[in-house]
């Protein structure tokens, strides 16, 4: 199996640097391009709409460029860090529900495998709806690859071997 675009799915949270070095790291070996992935959840640009018709002066258009500004120059940051060719990253950034807009773009951008982390920004969220990432590892069409930070293995090889 050829490996030539390898998704990175980015909520840009406190391991952002590291999903990203780690999908760089098999794009390197695999000498692939990546795509850089994030999507604005269309349920804040609805609250953002909520809030207008409240009377205070913000709109989503705004509100979802001022994002895009924002993520862009994170992205820029955590490109020149890793020290993977600029010029092989594609960014995509979508709006809308993130499962679905991820799943959607691996067919678009024709992505052949994809690195991401299995915890966005809250736990909440997660014992309501689950977890995106626990939506793609179920519904994606090509291999999903995990990424989980040193700190995080090393808790859950502790947890195993209470068990053996």
């Amino acid at each position: 199996m050829e490996i030539k675009k390898i998704m990175v799915a980015l909520a840009f949270t406190k391991n952002a640097q590291a999903i990203f070095d780690y999908a760089a790291g098999f794009a390197e070996k695999f000498s692939s391009e990546i795509v850089a992935i994030s999507v604005i959840n269309s349920r804040d640009v609805e609250a953002i709409e909520s809030v207008a018709t409240m009377g205070y002066n913000i709109d989503s258009e705004h509100y979802t460029e001022d994002i895009k500004k924002e993520r862009n120059e994170l992205l820029e940051g955590i490109i020149k860090n890793s020290k993977f060719p600029k010029e092989k990253v594609k960014t995509v950034y979508k709006i809308g529900n993130p499962t679905d807009e991820i799943l959607s773009a691996i067919v678009d951008e024709s992505i052949d495998m994809i690195v991401l982390g299995v915890k966005g920004h809250t736990n909440l969220e997660h014992v309501f709806i689950g977890s995106v990432a626990d939506k793609i590892f179920r519904k994606s069409p090509i291999p999903v690859v995990s990424f989980r930070p040193e700190g995080h293995a090393n808790k859950l090889l502790k947890r195993i071997k209470k068990y053996t």
